[in-house]
């Protein structure tokens, strides 16, 4: 299994590699601790076209100026006082383009996942950003990582998920984004071991 190749952040379609990125494995080495697994759910947010991206418009704060960055860092970004997401920054320099990991099916460290999501129901550990995060230790601390590093990073085996395996839907939660929150940027693999949640509209 290798990891990711830079030039696989820096493709100009994030919607395409929203959808390449499923089947693909996450991993985190946090406190010494190695956990991860199989990327089943991202969300695609196409940069200052898209009103439901932090970039909207060319927006440029404190928080969102990583997304500027060349692809192939980690965004993560601290949500309701509470959560932790994490985004993979892809596209150029200056092209704030992002795909938020929204969840995975665990492989790897699934004990010390256990341990800090305080769960023992697997297909509830990571089915969701924030669980995901905090499953996997992840933190504003882990913003603005190289991806190819050894604290975080997207390894492939050689294997693609089959079209028919991934559906596609509207994102969640960004009911105020108007018209771009119908946009189809939401990939889930559909697979037996995983339990997406659903959008409550």
């Amino acid at each position: 299994m290798r990891k990711l190749s830079i030039s696989f952040y820096r493709q100009a379609d994030v919607v395409q590699i929203a959808k390449k990125l499923l089947g693909k494995y996450f991993f985190s080495r946090i406190g010494g601790e190695l956990t991860g697994g199989i990327i089943a759910e991202t969300e695609a947010y196409a940069g200052i076209t898209d009103k439901a991206s932090h970039a909207y418009n060319g927006r440029r704060t404190t928080r969102t100026e990583i997304m500027y960055l060349p692809g192939g860092v980690s965004y993560v970004y601290f949500t309701y006082g509470m959560h932790h997401l994490f985004n993979v920054v892809t596209n150029k320099k200056d092209v704030p383009d992002a795909v938020l990991i929204r969840g995975i099916l665990p492989v790897e460290g699934i004990d010390i996942m256990v341990r800090r999501r305080g769960i023992n129901n697997r297909k509830q550990l990571c089915n969701g950003p924030a669980k995901l995060c905090q499953a996997m230790g992840i933190t504003l601390e882990h913003n603005a990582l190289n991806l190819t590093g050894d604290l975080l990073w997207i390894a492939d085996n050689g294997f693609s998920v089959p079209e028919e395996k991934i559906v596609t839907t509207p994102r969640i939660g960004v009911d105020y984004a108007g018209d771009d929150a119908l946009l189809p940027y939401r990939m889930i693999y559909r697979h037996p071991d995983y339990l997406p949640v659903k959008n409550r509209k």
